[in-house]
């Protein structure tokens, strides 16, 4: 599988140079390719082969007097904007027939020198690391890097990132095996809010940082700062700057607090069930803001990652399940109920629920039954089920069946109360 390892790095002043102009040769290029593959398409409806692009666009460039500065950069970077073009291409005309999953790709669009944002990629070619730790780029320099952990294998590429805050970081890709972590009894259903950010199934709870509202003081100080100053000035970059990294640092810490989430979760649990939840519509209602800080779309890749990488198990429960609705203990299905209301009693038997807690069991419940149990059984807790399906994955259950193994009489999927 394949991983990044990010890492800050500290170009000089000559180097910061050398890289603008690696930065924008290579945008340069990739919109002169996708200026001849716009005009192709729309002549005869042809599409142009990239070794032909690179000819036109990278070598046949470079012997005229308007593009003859692009000789002053690796020509590794600007094959490398050439692959991305043709990686956007792929991936839309995958989106239109359905082979690529997720939301729908458009088409490729011009770069603009004046994003804030810049990268650029170097394949196997185009750097080294150095014995001393440095990492050397073509017609760059030896790069310092600030190494936080050691590479698990040798990169196969490296990306070059300038955010909008002014700092330079290196993207290492690496092809690393999977490390199964030893396997552990516990699974637990997750649900997530804003009041509390997660409950699970075990009855513990993850509290809401909420970095962003913390942050609002600051950021709002920082963003008046910015209207004052006169477009165009040097002083409104720099105040546009303190913005931007004013906003990294709330990124930056969200992040981290994902990542030491999701990591304890990931060992502490075989399997996790999470409820699938319309981030993009709760995103542009009124608690829009709150849920962006959130974070629960990367809540959610960070845990499917991970339990790639670690021979874990993420369920996603679909959003039509009324986790909130039902009995935990015995199954009946109550109705809706606005959010004020945290605690209800089952009117079937009379059990008293904290809602977090009793919509956790029913998404542990719904989680285990698609897991485990044949297509069409009962989800709902409390109720037996009628017959038992093989594994979804071999090895990763107590009770899995194989040679010399006689199957579990299946049971009621009753969630035991805390």
């Amino acid at each position: 599988m394949y991983l990044r390892y990010s890492f800050r790095v500290y170009p000089t002043e000559g180097q910061r140079q050398a890289l603008a102009r690696t930065f924008g040769c290579a945008r340069v290029v990739y919109n002169d390719a996708l200026a001849l593959r716009k005009a192709a398409w729309k002549a005869d409806g042809s599409r142009i082969p990239i070794g032909a692009l690179a000819r036109s666009v990278i070598t046949d460039a470079k012997r005229t007097d308007a593009r003859s500065w692009l000789g002053s950069v690796s020509v590794d970077a600007l094959q490398s904007s050439l692959r991305d073009l043709d990686t956007a291409y792929r991936n839309f005309f995958d989106s239109l027939s359905g082979k690529r999953a997720g939301r729908p790709v458009g088409l490729p669009v011009f770069k603009s020198r004046k994003d804030y944002r810049q990268s650029l990629r170097f394949s196997r070619n185009g750097f080294r690391i150095r014995s001393n730790g440095k990492l050397n780029l073509a017609k760059v320099g030896d790069v310092r890097v600030k190494w936080s952990r050691a590479l698990p294998v040798e990169p196969s590429s490296v990306t070059v990132v300038l955010d909008a805050a002014g700092r330079y970081h290196a993207s290492f890709v690496v092809d690393v095996e999977p490390e199964h972590l030893p396997e552990v009894d516990a699974e637990v259903g997750i649900d997530l809010g804003l009041t509390t950010y997660a409950v699970l199934s075990d009855g513990s709870v993850i509290d809401n940082p909420r970095f962003l509202r913390k942050a609002e003081r600051k950021l709002k100080a920082a963003q008046r700062e910015l209207s004052r100053k006169a477009k165009g000035s040097k002083n409104r970059a720099k105040a546009r700057r303190k913005v931007a990294r004013a906003h990294a640092r709330v990124a930056d810490t969200r992040m981290d607090w994902l990542h030491q989430q999701t990591t304890r979760i990931i060992r502490e649990t075989q399997a996790v069930y999470l409820e699938d939840l319309n981030v993009r519509g709760l995103g542009r209602g009124r608690l829009a803001k709150s849920v962006h800080d959130a974070g629960w779309a990367a809540f959610r890749s960070l845990l499917e990652e991970k339990a790639a990488r670690y021979g874990r198990y993420v369920g996603i429960v679909p959003r039509a399940f009324p986790s909130s609705q039902l009995c935990s203990a015995c199954g009946h299905r109550d109705g809706p109920k606005p959010p004020a209301i945290r605690e209800w009693a089952c009117g079937a038997c009379g059990v008293l629920h904290d809602r977090d807690l009793n919509a956790d069991r029913n998404i542990l419940a719904a989680g285990r039954a698609d897991r485990l149990n044949a297509c069409g059984g009962p989800v709902s807790p409390g109720v037996a089920i009628p017959r038992r399906a093989r594994p979804v994955e071999t090895g990763t259950h107590r009770n899995a069946t194989g040679p010399g193994r006689r199957p579990r009489a299946a049971g009621p999927a009753v969630i035991p109360a805390l």
